[in-house]
């Protein structure tokens, strides 16, 4: 790795680790073994970096999930692979969603939360999109596809944090569980 994927990575670790706020620059590039001219050199300032960090973590997943969101008018085939998709990413990649889940649910006009909220609501229109074309099978789920998105997301994340948190595991049946439970209180 060259010196910005080196400060790249230990500032996910670190970031990931106690929250963008607790963490300064000069920490940044001990842990990464440079010097503070190298990362102003690649990132202008702390911002920078954390906006390069998360445009580059969410770059492949966002495809992943917007490719799991295809609606193929199999609602509940749809709502397994979106699913699927985050629990196998936050398996893969645990740093990246301890953060993203930092980072979404510090006070609103922060400087973290404001880097992710376009990654946020992106994966919201993603999801309310499925949910749009979902209700020329479903006609009861006309005009709920902020809520449904909202409240799919939410339960991602929620499983999402119990298993960072060593409370869970995200294998298959849990998928199966939690899709199957959301799709009741849609269907009603």
């Amino acid at each position: 790795m060259d010196n910005r994927e080196i400060l790249l990575d230990c500032a996910l670790t670190l970031f990931s680790a106690r929250g963008y706020d607790a963490v300064g620059i000069q920490e940044i590039v001990d842990s990464a073994g440079v010097t503070k001219p190298t990362l102003y050199h690649y990132f202008s300032h702390k911002r920078g970096l954390l906006d390069t960090l998360l445009a580059s973590q969410f770059e492949g997943f966002l495809d992943a999930v917007r490719t799991a969101a295809y609606y193929q008018r199999d609602l509940p085939f749809s709502l397994e692979k979106i699913t699927r998709t985050y629990f196998e990413a936050a398996q893969e990649n645990p740093r990246f969603f301890r953060l993203q889940l930092i980072l979404q649910y510090a006070p609103k006009e922060s400087e973290p939360n404001q880097a992710v909220s376009p990654y946020r609501l992106e994966q919201q229109q993603i999801l309310q999109s499925m949910f749009i074309q979902a209700v020329q099978d479903h006609g009861n789920m006309r005009g709920r596809h902020v809520m449904y998105a909202a409240t799919f997301l939410g339960m991602i994340h929620t499983y999402i944090g119990e298993y960072l948190n060593g409370v869970t595991s995200l294998a298959d049946p849990l998928t199966h569980l939690a899709v199957h439970q959301f799709s009741h209180g849609i269907y009603s």
